[in-house]
């Protein structure tokens, strides 16, 4: 297996990934830090599909790179989802517009020189879950919170900077941590923090403050295609909120998500 690191993951996640594969699956993992080609790639980059564009091409040369050291290789598998085909218009019988890009569909060269597997394709999350509760997988990799191919990327609207994304991971950190303590975390089936790309003034004891705006989105949903947000605890959302804005610098207000699937995307971006 190969897996890229493109700094654009949450906290602890790289070392996750690293700790289950070579772990609990036993495999022989590859695994490359790319996340400065990333970063730099995305500068100055704002409109969310140019940084999908931008993400896929450079996953795609890092994977190439990485690919030739391993002999005698000749499948790419991948995990794509029929949300993913869907939304990406690669459909037949599908709705023709593009909702949105993702690199895992239609994104791949001919020249990677590969025969691509893709056994997920024609199944939904919630059938995704079902088979891999047969197949006796950790129930922590089975109910873990879907997370974008682009990740953080597309959860910070606007420039993507280290700074910006490491504010970002911290509220998404509390935000996981608050839901799971509350027991909920099983309950909804995908909840995030999002960086908003405009700043409001604030009162920070005697003083005026003008800073960044966290959005908390949370929806219930069985197949991810349509959804509805999830009716949240106040108790709940005002700890997020507290700890956010008391924890993580540069941020004085957070929203909540209040909008369904459709006519919004469960991503922002």
């Amino acid at each position: 297996c190969i897996f890229v690191d493109n700094g654009l993951l949450r906290a602890g996640e790289a070392e996750q990934v690293e700790r289950e594969f070579s772990g609990h699956f036993q495999t022989d993992l590859h695994v490359v830090d790319a996340k400065d080609r990333f970063l730099r790639a995305l500068d100055g980059v704002s409109d969310p599909q140019e940084k999908r564009k931008a993400i896929g091409r450079i996953f795609i040369e890092v994977f190439r790179k990485e690919a030739e050291s391993i002999p005698d290789a000749h499948f790419l598998a991948q995990g794509t989802l029929y949300p993913d085909v869907i939304e990406s218009g690669a459909n037949p019988d599908g709705p023709a517009a593009t909702i949105k890009f993702h690199h895992n569909v239609g994104g791949l060269p001919e020249e990677l020189g590969f025969e691509l597997i893709e056994p997920l394709r024609d199944l939904f999350k919630d059938e995704v879950r079902r088979m891999g509760l047969e197949l006796g997988l950790p129930e922590e990799l089975i109910w873990r919170h879907p997370f974008p191919g682009p990740g953080l990327a597309v959860r910070c609207l606007g420039a993507v900077s280290e700074s910006r994304l490491n504010t970002l991971r911290e509220a998404d950190t509390i935000l996981i941590d608050e839901l799971r303590k509350s027991g909920m975390y099983r309950e909804v089936q995908q909840a995030f923090a999002v960086l908003l790309p405009l700043q409001t003034v604030g009162v920070m004891g005697d003083c005026r403050t003008y800073e960044d705006v966290i959005a908390i989105r949370a929806v219930n949903t069985d197949n991810f295609m349509t959804a509805d947000w999830s009716r949240l605890p106040y108790e709940l959302l005002q700890r997020m909120s507290t700890r956010i804005i008391n924890s993580v610098r540069g941020v004085n207000r957070v929203v909540y998500d209040i909008s369904s699937k459709p006519p919004s995307t469960i991503e922002w971006e």
